[in-house]
């Protein structure tokens, strides 16, 4: 009999992706899905912009403020007053391929586990980390955005001085933290300083007194002072810091606490008082221009798809649209009935955020999520969700699609947890009840193994990129995937039931036979199911049982799989460091490479 190299478990491993492959088969696709935290209820909903039956609820500690972070794959929902943080996996995540963009869609789940501590408040979302301070514990938690994709909260703690209400961002190489004094009780905010990830100090203060609200854009992150807003960049020996003075023709007695930055042009929006707003260049003067508004600001966004343009909600119920650019005003338009700024900061008013063409706005005291095209700022839908809609946060866009994709996403609302696409079952966390038996056909096709493109080096920007936000070198990746890929079985082709193994100019093949599935239990707690099928005939030297591994439990096409095969059914489950690995005969190298650096 001639020997075949054993496969074993891929679920150690996150190289699956969501999507069939097919070849000049693609469509493009655009969904927005809408997260919507309740003002009074502990609660956050969602739902599809265009499908917003299609919906979904998750129950969280206390009121929550929402972040969409690493491009929307994941939203953050942060209860300051509960003192926890959870995080919900947005089910739609965005990979850029220079001159595309892909799209996968999946059903939202919640992530498991959370940050629980002291008061969480700023969130920073940057350079592949998201950055949560905890106000009353005198640290910043920081979440991996990678793994946070991966439905695995791994985080780490940048300690500060003393505990005040502040924030903490990655500037190139180092770290920056907001400094508070020791006195009074809740600590004056005197400025900002570059600090090392263990939190040690590598310079003096910068001043930024009673320093709030923080933004990145292009090379600047930006801080608002009563001096002016303080501006941050990268430089060879750490952080420089720059002020930028609040000029004499902006109304006196007034700060900016409040900004955010432009992704595609360096520009900050921030508000600038009660009734206006600041455009900020940071890097050219004159580096403030004032907008004045006709009544008090409640809540004001940027537009991430043209960065020209913002737009800003006031107290009498109006919407404006902000030319950047100019520096003033254009379109107005009435939305909602009066929301007056008085009494506390934190009463039910309403939020806006982006949604490609639309405007997306809650309306606490209706019960809606109000639709709003920016083009005119008219109203084109309403939703209803009940109760009292507050904090308001956008996952999605636009992508290409590969064709099955987008028909697995139109049966999804039938399939639910047995779609092969639900995230909490790619991650290994699913129940009994939703396993279902699969045959051989799942499979079908012509595979090729990833091994010898590893060892040619064309998997190199992979391990490369994982080496970026994992805790190994590329070289220690690429040794690492060497065990798991190894195999000289460089060719299968699975044909009805009949599979056949290609090694150099041999081939055998075999007829197989469902022999059910085995549910494997991994030491993260997380879980997977091997499907294994039994020799009915064929030669002798092809393997007795072959068992598939990829990353669903119920009927779906593969678009990779992990395969292990032998003569001893039980033995195979115990192998848990060699999984060859196989993708379509019709992708090429730099497709492989594509996909593997998608996912």
């Amino acid at each position: 009999m001639k020997q075949w190299i054993l496969g074993a478990s891929a679920l150690a491993i996150s190289l699956g992706a969501s999507a069939a492959f097919a070849e000049d088969h693609e469509d493009s696709v655009t969904l927005y899905r809408v997260f919507v935290g309740d003002h009074a209820d502990a609660k956050v909903t969602a739902f599809d912009l265009a499908e917003p039956d299609h919906r979904w609820s998750f129950d969280t500690a206390g009121q929550n403020k929402l972040y969409a972070v690493d491009d929307g794959a994941a939203i953050v929902a942060v209860q300051s007053d509960s003192d926890a943080v959870h995080f919900i996996d947005s089910g739609i995540s965005l990979h850029s391929h220079g001159d595309h963009t892909d799209i996968d869609i999946e059903e939202p789940g919640a992530i498991e586990g959370s940050l629980t501590g002291p008061r969480p408040f700023h969130l920073i979302d940057h350079d592949g980390k998201v950055v949560i301070n905890f106000d009353k514990g005198g640290y910043a938690a920081i979440v991996d955005a990678h793994e946070l994709s991966h439905g695995e909260i791994e985080t780490s703690e940048l300690k500060q001085d003393r505990a005040h209400h502040g924030f903490a961002a990655p500037v190139g190489q180092y770290w920056v933290t907001t400094v508070a004094t020791d006195t009074p009780v809740d600590g004056t905010r005197i400025g900002l300083r570059a600090v090392t990830e263990d939190g040690e100090p590598t310079g003096d203060v910068a001043t930024c007194t009673g320093i709030h609200g923080e933004a990145f854009s292009g090379a600047f992150l930006a801080a608002g002072c009563q001096e002016g807003v303080l501006t941050v960049t990268p430089g060879e020996d750490g952080p420089v810091f720059e002020m930028l003075t609040y000029p004499d023709d902006l109304p006196e007695g007034e700060t900016t606490g409040t900004l955010l930055g432009a992704k595609s042009m360096q520009v900050f929006l921030g508000n600038y008082g009660k009734d206006g707003l600041v455009v900020i260049d940071p890097a050219g003067e004159p580096h403030f221009s004032y907008i004045e508004l006709p009544f008090r600001r409640v809540d004001f966004a940027l537009d991430p798809a043209n960065a020209r343009f913002g737009y800003v909600l006031t107290e009498d119920g109006s919407l404006h649209q902000i030319d950047i650019l100019a520096g003033s005003l254009t379109t107005s338009a009435k939305v909602t009935e009066p929301y007056s700024m008085d009494g506390h900061w934190n009463d039910p008013r309403p939020r806006i955020a982006m949604a490609g063409d639309e405007i997306v706005m809650s309306d606490p005291n209706a019960g809606l999520v109000r639709r709003i095209a920016k083009e005119d700022l008219t109203e084109v839908g309403t939703i209803d969700v009940g109760g009292m809609p507050y904090n308001i946060a956008v996952a999605g866009g636009s992508g290409m699609m590969h064709e099955g994709e987008h028909d697995d996403h139109a049966h999804a609302h039938e399939a639910h947890a047995h779609d092969h696409g639900d995230p909490q079952i790619y991650k290994g966390y699913f129940e009994d009840s939703q396993i279902a038996d699969r045959p051989l056909s799942d499979w079908e096709g012509d595979w090729q193994s990833v091994y010898p493109y590893l060892q040619d080096g064309t998997l190199d920007p992979v391990m490369e990129h994982k080496a970026e936000t994992g805790s190994m070198t590329a070289e220690e990746y690429k040794a690492y995937y060497d065990t798991g890929y190894k195999t000289d079985v460089g060719r299968i082709t699975i044909d009805g039931d009949m599979v056949t193994f290609y090694r150099d100019s041999a081939a055998v093949e075999g007829r197989y036979e469902s022999d059910g599935y085995e549910i494997l239990t991994y030491a993260k707690g997380n879980r997977g199911v091997r499907f294994i099928f039994e020799k009915a005939g064929g030669d002798e030297a092809a393997p007795q049982f072959i068992q598939f591994s990829d990353h669903r439990i119920a009927p779906a096409d593969a678009d990779h799989y992990h395969l292990y095969w032998g003569d001893d059914r039980a033995a195979l489950l115990e192998e848990l460091t060699n999984w060859p690995t196989y993708y379509p005969s019709s992708l090429n190298a730099d497709q492989i490479v594509d996909e593997m650096l998608a996912h």
